[in-house]
C-alpha cells in the first residue's frame, strides 16, 4: 500500500444564500489562518467556492467546521493528496458572483440547471451519436487536456462562453448538449443558461472532471491529457487507464504538458513549452513581447542588450523568420 501524503488539497463549492457575505468573508479568513490553510476562497451572497491546501489535520478541521455550519453541511469535498501546500498564500475574497458569467439576468442553479450525470452515465452518453460534448472551460485548459470528441470553445474567459454559443448555435442544435468543467461549479450555471437559451436537452458532469477521474468504475476513461488546476501543481492526471498527451509545444508543435506564462506582464499568455524552448524564446509568445523593455525573463536572467540581440539573431536564423 502507498503511504499517505502529509498534505491534502480540497476542492469544493456550495450554492447557498449567505446573508452577510462580507462579514462572513472576514470570519472565514480568520478561521482558515488559524488552521494554517492556504488557497483561494470566493464568498458571495449566492454561496462559496474554494480550493485550499493544508495538512491532513488542518483539512479535517476545516471540513468539520463547514459541515457543522447548517448552510454548508451538505458540501461535497473533492480530496487530493499532496506532498506540500499547493498554494503560496491564502486569499479569501468577497465577490458579487462565484463564477464570472456577468449575465444581465443571473442564473440560480437551484431554480434551473442541467440534468446531473454521474461518471458512468456521462461515460456512456458522450459516446452516443445524438450527443454533442461541450467543454465549459477556457481554451488553455482544453489545450492541456479534454474529453475525447469535446468541442473546444475559442474563449479565454468563462464570461465569453454565452456569446460563443450564440455565434456557434448550429453546432449544438438538435442534439443533447452535455457540458463539463473542472469541479462542476461552472456547469451549474452554464447548463441552466443553455436551458434558458432554448436548448431543451442539457446535461452536466456532476462533480466535474475531478470526480470523474477518481471514480473507481470509469477511472477517467476517454479523457486525454492532463487537467489544468489553478494552483502550484498546474496539471494533474485524470485518466487512470492510459495517458495520452494532447498538449503541443507553442513553438515546435511537439507533445508537451508544461505551462509557463509569457514574460511580458501585460500579455501573460499561457504557453505550453519545453524548458529548452522557454530559454530559446525567452519565455515570450511573440517578437514584440520578447523585445519589450519590461520583459520579465530578460530581467530575471540579467541579460544584456548584446545577449538579447544574439538570442534574437539565433531565433531568426534557425526559424527563418522574425520570431
Amino acid at each position: 500500500m502507498s503511504e499517505t501524503k502529509p498534505y491534502r488539497v480540497l476542492l469544493y463549492y456550495n450554492y447557498v444564500t449567505i446573508e452577510d457575505p462580507e462579514a462572513y468573508t472576514k470570519y472565514h479568513k480568520k478561521r482558515c489562518e488559524e488552521m494554517g490553510l492556504k488557497g483561494r476562497i470566493l464568498i458571495a451572497k449566492e454561496g462559496i467556492n474554494g480550493t485550499v491546501s493544508g495538512t491532513f489535520e488542518a483539512t479535517e478541521q476545516y471540513m468539520d467546521m463547514m459541515k457543522n455550519d447548517h448552510r454548508f453541511h451538505d458540501t461535497v469535498f473533492k480530496i487530493d493528496e499532496a506532498d506540500e501546500h499547493a498554494f503560496k498564500k491564502l486569499k479569501v475574497k468577497h465577490r458579487s458572483e462565484l463564477v464570472t458569467l456577468r449575465l444581465e439576468d443571473d442564473i440560480n442553479p437551484h431554480e434551473i440547471t442541467g440534468e446531473y450525470l454521474n461518471p458512468k452515465d456521462f461515460y456512456e452518453q458522450i459516446q452516443r451519436d445524438d450527443v454533442v460534448l461541450l467543454d465549459a472551460r477556457n481554451d488553455y485548459e482544453y489545450d492541456l487536456g479534454h474529453f475525447r470528441g469535446a468541442i473546444r470553445p475559442d474563449i479565454e474567459n468563462f464570461r465569453d462562453l454565452p456569446d460563443w454559443v450564440r455565434e456557434n448555435k448550429e453546432m449544438l442544435e438538435g442534439k443533447k448538449v452535455i457540458t463539463y468543467c473542472t469541479g462542476g461549479i461552472r456547469c451549474e450555471k452554464f447548463s441552466g443558461w443553455l436551458k434558458r437559451e432554448g436548448f431543451e436537452d442539457v446535461a452536466q458532469l456532476h462533480g466535474g472532471i475531478v470526480t470523474y477521474g477518481y471514480d473507481p468504475e470509469v477511472q477517467g476513461d476517454l479523457w486525454d491529457g492532463q487537467l489544468y488546476v489553478f494552483d502550484e501543481r498546474i496539471a494533474v492526471p485524470v485518466n487512470r487507464k492510459e495517458h495520452v498527451v494532447v498538449g503541443k509545444d507553442y513553438y515546435s508543435g511537439e507533445p508537451c504538458e508544461r505551462y509557463v506564462n509569457c514574460a511580458y506582464p501585460p500579455c501573460n499568455k499561457k504557453i505550453l513549452c519545453s524548458e529548452e524552448n522557454e530559454h530559446k524564446y525567452m519565455r515570450s509568445c511573440s517578437h514584440e513581447c520578447r523585445t519589450h523593455e519590461e520583459n520579465r525573463y530578460v530581467m530575471e536572467h540579467n541579460l544584456s542588450e548584446e545577449e538579447v540581440a544574439e538570442r534574437l539573431r539565433r531565433i531568426e536564423e534557425e526559424d527563418g523568420v522574425k520570431a
